[in-house]
């Protein structure tokens, strides 16, 4: 793998990507989990992809195409904050949903889960359903349980949340596009009005438990739900971008946002991890 400059008259005229939103924050309470953030992508993915594998996006030389990564929603703590969504990442006009928050008793008031990329995971307190995803980008979040008091697990890129006793978030879903196979977007475990943990989904998903463990950082994955003696639950996952084409075309003009280019398997691959650009 080649770390390269930039160089470059002979740009592509399509790009494949990858888009992933940050990921909802996870319900207090036995709360639910986060939805994972919303997953739009190019590449063959594996593992219960959300929809159809999307058209390589047309690009025009010289004109700057905007990057913009979503950052985590905030899990909730019981009687304190609320939990939140997670934010849209864009690419140009590629837009993924963020994560929706899960369920629970959140404020001084039940708190539904919220529909985002992939919906969030029912609480204890509030509705008992797991919210929606979004078509194409990701999985409803799970119901909650019976006594003793289970959150469902939030919604994955690449499957539903799971429902009462098991609550582990949907898994996300794998895709080469970076050069090696990588899992984005699982959604958060949900929380038991106890001390047993939860896992998240495969793909950056945080564990529920007490307390609940954040998504993993640039993989959109939702936050754990909170339960037993400590109800903080855990804030989403940002997201990412990756944009690739085959390296018979020149590298990018000029990028902002500090991306990690790569030259790997004849693709010209960026990885932004942070907001910013890139001109062809």
């Amino acid at each position: 793998m080649q770390i390269l400059a930039f160089g470059g008259a002979n740009p592509p005229t399509s790009v494949d990507y990858l888009v992933v939103a940050g990921g909802g924050g996870g319900g207090s309470d036995a709360g639910g989990g986060g939805g994972a953030g919303g997953l739009r992508c190019t590449v063959t993915a594996s593992g219960g992809t959300p929809g159809t594998v999307e058209t390589a996006l047309a690009v025009t030389a010289g004109s700057a195409l905007t990057v913009t990564i979503g950052g985590g929603g905030t899990g909730a703590l019981q009687h304190v904050t609320a939990a939140t969504n997670g934010n849209n990442s864009v690419f140009s006009s590629i837009t993924s949903t963020g994560g929706g928050s899960g369920g629970g008793f959140n404020l001084v008031n039940n708190t539904n889960p919220t529909t985002g990329g992939s919906g969030g995971g029912a609480g204890q307190a509030g509705s008992s359903t797991g919210a929606a995803g979004t078509t194409n980008q990701g999985f409803a979040g799970g119901n909650r349980g019976a006594a003793p008091n289970y959150g469902g697990g939030g919604g994955g890129a690449g499957q539903a949340g799971n429902t009462g006793g098991q609550r582990v978030g949907g898994d996300g879903v794998a895709t080469s596009i970076s050069g090696a196979s990588v899992h984005y977007a699982g959604g958060g475990g949900g929380a038991q009005d106890g001390n047993t943990s939860a896992s998240g989904g495969n793909g950056g998903g945080g564990n529920g438990g007490s307390p609940g463990t954040n998504g993993t950082a640039n993989r959109g994955g939702g936050g754990g739900g909170g339960g037993g003696s400590n109800r903080q639950a855990g804030n989403g996952g940002s997201g990412i971008v990756i944009i690739r084409y085959a390296d018979t075309f020149d590298l990018a003009s000029s990028t902002t946002g500090s991306p990690t280019i790569t030259t790997t398997g004849g693709f010209r691959i960026y990885e932004f991890t942070g907001s910013g650009s890139i001109t062809f």
